[in-house]
């Protein structure tokens, strides 16, 4: 007989988070700071209960926030939102159950200094309600006084379910809010055109080069502050460790490192947009990012690029608008065929070769825009032959 397959809910909804910067007062920062101390405090507590009872007795304990509201020593556990310290027990089952099925190593302690500040609170019986007015979005949260004042900078799609909020602050003293909606989710068919496609090689001197000839480069955020960034880190080094200027310093550089990061996933989120909207197949190569960090010596450049985060970001676009992202297989010899004839070339396996005449046609190649085309041709074979 055979087995009667079950339709998931991940399968009829979608869910899009909307990530806007916040304004909230004094007394709602000190909340804020509260709820983070909190948050990191329970996560700490019950992964360390857990751990030792585990080593000396062998149980697995099943915590609850509530078993430790009511110690005498935690009862100021209480004063913060419950939903917030809800998500803290289900963020810590999930990681430890990441560990056990070998997805991850064993859960590590938050630190304080690690500056990764954030809980989430999640929607129940309208204890979060939203309010527009103008460009910003009044936002009431449990337990946070007042509304807090949210700059909306993109629209909110309509029609969704407000599931959750999660606030956070980054190391330049910033607040942010990521709104989450669930949405029914359509399928959206698209009358694909082969011919109107893209092939995408990654250049270690640019960030790509595409089969129409264009080369596209990044506005390398890491690599134009990292002379300011290694002046500020000789000054760390002089200070003593754990002081206020020390820490001070820290959250400077903290803020450096914040600021290379928003201009990277400002620039690869409108690439990525203006991609999907123009093409209908883009092909991309299926790259071991990490790998080629570690073993061509090109990790600060391959990680400034954000060549992984690119391909996230073109994959979900493009899956909102019934389009294609093709993976070519990291095997499949790119650079080496002739986009004319056909004919293997071995001569590129150089990489220091960049333009090279194929042996049997006679043609003459750019190694990138080459490897861009046959990209490209392999993308639009493989989704003909689907």
């Amino acid at each position: 007989m055979p087995l009667r397959k079950t339709k998931h809910k991940s399968d009829e909804v979608t869910r899009i988070a909307y990530r806007f910067l916040a304004f909230p007062d004094e007394e709602q920062k000190i909340m804020f700071s509260k709820t983070f101390g909190c948050v990191r405090y329970l996560y700490n507590r019950m992964l360390d209960d857990k751990s030792k009872a585990y080593k000396n007795f062998g149980e697995k304990l099943n915590l609850t926030p509530a078993w430790y509201k009511h110690l005498s020593c935690c009862r100021w556990l209480s004063e913060v939102d419950s939903l917030a310290l809800a998500n803290v027990q289900l963020n810590l089952n999930s990681a430890f159950t990441n560990f056990y099925e070998g997805r991850a190593d064993y859960p590590k302690f938050k630190k304080k200094s690690d500056h990764h500040d954030s809980y989430t609170t999640n929607m129940v019986n309208g204890n979060i309600r939203l309010r527009y007015s103008n460009h910003h979005i009044c936002l009431s949260l449990p337990k946070i006084p007042g509304e807090v004042k949210v700059r909306n900078h993109r629209p909110i799609r309509q029609g969704g379910t407000l599931k959750s909020v999660t606030v956070s602050r980054e190391t330049n003293e910033r607040y942010y809010v990521a709104l989450l909606f669930e949405y029914t989710k359509k399928k959206v068919v698209h009358d694909i055109d082969p011919d109107n496609s893209i092939g995408l090689d990654m250049s270690m001197h640019a960030f790509y080069v595409d089969s129409n000839g264009n080369t596209v480069d990044t506005p390398h955020p890491y690599l134009r502050i990292q002379e300011g960034l290694a002046k500020e880190q000789r000054k760390l080094s002089h200070m003593k460790k754990g002081s206020s200027n020390y820490r001070k310093q820290r959250k400077k550089i903290s803020a450096l490192y914040a600021k290379t990061k928003h201009q990277r996933n400002d620039f690869l989120h409108k690439l990525s947009r203006k991609l999907v909207d123009t093409y209908d197949i883009i092909g991309i190569e299926d790259l071991n990012m990490h790998g080629m960090s570690q073993s061509l010596n090109f990790g600060k450049s391959v990680s400034d690029k954000g060549w992984g985060m690119f391909t996230v970001m073109l994959n979900y676009k493009a899956e909102e608008l019934g389009k294609k992202v093709i993976r070519i297989d990291k095997w499949f010899p790119s650079s080496q065929m002739c986009n004319n004839c056909g004919c293997i070339s071995t001569q590129t396996k150089d990489l220091s070769v960049r333009e090279w005449t194929c042996p049997h046609c006679g043609t003459q190649h750019n190694r990138d825009e080459n490897a861009a085309i046959n990209i490209k041709n392999e993308a639009v074979r493989i989704y003909c032959t689907q």
